[in-house]
């Protein structure tokens, strides 16, 4: 019988994907945000056009309060592959009162990517934004299709979805739409971890467990720093911690963590009864504040 046991279903769902794009559009785009994520798309995209490069380039959309692993791990990766990396800053579109500084207690720069974004894609024409959005992560994410229009504003319509049966990709779109695809949609954050694992990926330090100076506040653990606001009376301590999910440093909460290698996260994750999701500070905004953010253009 013949050993089919190297057979990964989702690599090569995510690999067929990854060659529908090059395939169906002219100026397709990498969002990458350095979180383990799009790291793993980037694997990805590397196997699905092998031994070629990549055939198209990285978007990073800085909201200037990164994690400086998550920055420094990204400039190696795409000098150490040979990349094309482009940079699109948020403070640029505060800068030119695109968008407003938020203030106060839960200040973010989170939302105000949606602006530095759509104007890269205009910029750039880019027809279609690669993403590491996965279902399982979040209800409105569960909702959105793998190839998922969006108007010539960027926004994303729940209710005019259309039908992908049998893996039948459409990606016919009218004059200023784009298209944003999710090659590992059906992934979980387990089968990230697994795959990870399996090709020996490496993923930013602050995946893994660390001493950092944090903060508690409503239930959550956040990041000391000076990009986050915080109250006289909120007390810096000292931990061991990692980070599950990575955005910026002001809204993303870490977990407290022994977990120092891939095989302790992985077990880590089997017992834990926290969601990944459960860990980014802006999805704590209301109910729907993923869905509401998408709806405008984020990512």
């Amino acid at each position: 019988m013949k050993d089919t046991s190297h057979i990964n279903p989702l690599e090569n769902e995510a690999i067929y994907i990854l060659r529908e794009v090059a395939a169906q559009f002219e100026r397709p785009v990498l969002l990458f945000s350095g979180g383990k994520d799009s790291i793993t798309l980037v694997r990805l995209a590397q196997k699905a056009f092998w031994p070629a490069k990549i055939p198209f380039p990285l978007l990073h959309i800085d909201t200037g309060h990164n994690f400086p692993e998550t920055i420094d791990f990204r400039d190696r990766m795409v000098e150490e592959l040979g990349l094309e990396l482009i940079v699109r800053k948020v403070q640029d579109s505060i800068d030119q009162g695109k968008v407003k500084e938020e203030s106060g207690k839960y200040s973010s720069r989170n939302s105000l990517q949606t602006t530095t974004l759509l104007d890269a894609i205009e910029e750039f024409k880019f027809d279609a934004c690669i993403g590491g959005a996965r279902r399982d992560e979040e209800k409105a994410r569960a909702k959105e299709r793998i190839f998922s229009v969006r108007d010539d504003f960027g926004q994303w319509d729940e209710k005019n979805q259309r039908p992908e049966l049998f893996d039948m990709l459409n990606g016919q779109i009218e004059l200023g739409q784009n298209v944003r695809v999710f090659p590992i949609s059906n992934w979980t954050e387990l089968d990230v971890w697994s795959y990870i694992e399996k090709e020996k990926i490496e993923i930013p330090s602050i995946y893994f467990a660390h001493k950092r100076k944090v903060f508690l506040r409503d239930g959550l653990i956040w990041s000391h720093s000076d990009y986050v606001f915080q109250e006289e009376d909120e007390e810096v301590l000292e931990r061991m911690v990692r980070f599950r999910t990575v955005g910026d440093m002001s809204c993303t909460a870490a977990v407290f963590s022994e977990a120092a290698d891939i095989a302790s996260v992985v077990e880590e994750i089997r017992e834990s009864t926290l969601s990944e999701r459960g860990a980014r500070i802006d999805d704590k905004r209301s109910e729907a504040a993923m869905e509401k953010r998408k709806q405008q253009g984020y990512f």
